[in-house]
């Protein structure tokens, strides 16, 4: 797993802007699902989604000020139950010390909080710090090596994190003047004026403009730029170094795949590339992710094992992240425990799907102006052909979230007529029919998960 890996930068994905063919392989190889969906665009809570198969309401980590209780049960404890040996490497994100530390895991080798691309320091259990001197992404490739050395001879389960592509982007020496030579295409959305947009949409803090020249552009803005100009400049020097730690992310996969080739183990494993949530590449003008729009929402799932999984198939059902969890147990057959609130997509792996497989699926952002982006806090419900977004606009006294409360503001998508989600249709009387019933849904799904619409109960007048 990567750490803000846009989808739309990865070939397989039909990227414009780069070519990843590693990760290729995998696809080539095993299944890309084209509808993976985060629960919660952002680190942590997605993270703790994926692990333990709840929504954030549940497992309690809804911002990136909370932190994983690790008494609850989370799916390497059920491998590691199991049999399986276990291993953490890399990105954690979800708390460190007595409670919060890694568990499940017979090995783990962890970056504190965010870490650093270049001689990290890393944590592992009993306290002890361990000093390193590289490359982030190589190390992390490097442990994984290693734990597959010491353990291929029984089943294992490796969770290989990568803290890149996250901000603040500082490529390897590899990668270090890779596109030089080359402008990266501008997206299609890139000059979106967001006119029609909610105002709190409007005032995310997320543009180019936003990006600080020194800490993430590694330079200081040419004299004599226009504003359009100097934009443009700044996109040029943000997305060349997200790719750079890209390529790094992508020629590592290779040598995991090289390796379980070169052991034999390639068909007698499960392979799952993935990032914990998607990523806005100049799209609509912004950086970062959070929001409930497509660029942000979506993640890279690919998954081989070649027993079960056609190579080069497809498939756009809609799954997301608390999915992953039950999935993983039934390919490796484990029990899955009632509390688990996500759907083994294990069935959608041989092409097809059930009668019954979910049509909609449920977001939820908590962390309301968190003094850096000041996303707004909201909900909404996406299908397969539309996507409804309330603006709730309340910290609800979440941890890291903050005021003012501002008025609620709702947002509706065409996702048919609409792929770039510029036209918004909430007051559309076209669309009055759709609103309902994506209204309508959105309540089914929060009372399906257990969540609580806004405002909460304590508030509402009788």
């Amino acid at each position: 797993m990567s750490d803000d890996h846009a989808a739309h930068a990865i070939s397989a994905y039909g990227s414009v802007i780069n070519q990843t063919p590693h990760l290729d392989r995998i696809a080539a190889n095993g299944m890309r699902f084209d509808s993976a969906f985060c629960t919660n665009s952002i680190c942590a809570p997605s993270r703790a989604a994926i692990l333990t198969g709840t929504y954030n309401h549940v497992n309690g980590v809804t911002t990136l000020d909370t932190h994983l209780d690790n008494s609850l049960w989370t799916f390497p404890d059920a491998l590691q139950d199991a049999g399986y040996v276990t291993g953490m490497i890399g990105k954690w994100h979800l708390g460190h010390g007595p409670g919060f530390d890694p568990a499940g895991f017979d090995e783990w080798r962890v970056l504190p909080g965010q870490g650093h691309y270049h001689n990290p320091v890393m944590l592992e259990a009993d306290g002890v710090i361990v000093e390193r001197g590289g490359y982030v992404t190589d190390l992390i490739t490097d442990d994984s090596l290693d734990f597959i050395d010491r353990h291929a001879d029984r089943p294992f389960a490796l969770f290989c994190h990568h803290k890149a592509p996250h901000r603040v982007w500082e490529p390897s020496r590899e990668h270090f003047t890779m596109y030089d030579d080359l402008d990266i295409p501008e997206p299609e959305t890139f000059r979106d004026d967001l006119v029609g947009r909610a105002e709190v949409v409007q005032a995310v803090k997320m543009r180019m403009m936003d990006l600080d020249p020194i800490i993430d552009l590694k330079s200081p803005v040419p004299a004599g730029l226009t504003l359009d100009e100097e934009i443009s400049w700044r996109y040029q020097r943000y997305i060349k170094d997200y790719l750079r730690v890209v390529a790094s992310i992508d020629d590592n996969v290779g040598r995991l795949l090289d390796d379980l080739d070169a052991r034999g183990l390639t068909d007698n494993t499960i392979v799952v590339y993935t990032s914990d949530q998607g990523f806005f590449l100049g799209d609509h003008g912004w950086f970062d992710k959070r929001l409930m729009y497509e660029e942000s929402l979506s993640m890279p799932l690919l998954v081989q094992y070649p027993p079960v999984v056609d190579a080069g198939s497809s498939s756009d059902e809609i799954v997301v992240n608390v999915d992953f969890c039950p999935t993983l147990l039934e390919l490796m057959d484990v029990e899955i425990p009632s509390s688990v609130q996500g759907r083994s997509f294990a069935p959608l792996l041989d092409g097809s799907a059930p009668d019954d497989w979910p049509q909609s699926m449920y977001y939820r952002y908590w962390m309301h102006h968190d003094g850096a982006h000041d996303c707004p806090a909201h909900y909404g419900v996406r299908t397969k052909t539309h996507k409804l977004i309330c603006y709730y606009n309340d910290p609800l006294d979440q941890p890291g979230a903050h005021g003012p409360t501002e008025p609620m503001e709702w947002e509706l998508f065409d996702l048919v007529a609409d792929p770039y989600e510029v036209n918004n249709v909430i007051e559309d009387a076209a669309y009055a029919d759709v609103r309902l019933e994506l209204e309508a849904e959105l309540s089914r799904l929060q009372i399906t998960v257990g969540d609580t619409a806004y405002p909460p109960p304590s508030a509402r007048k009788n």
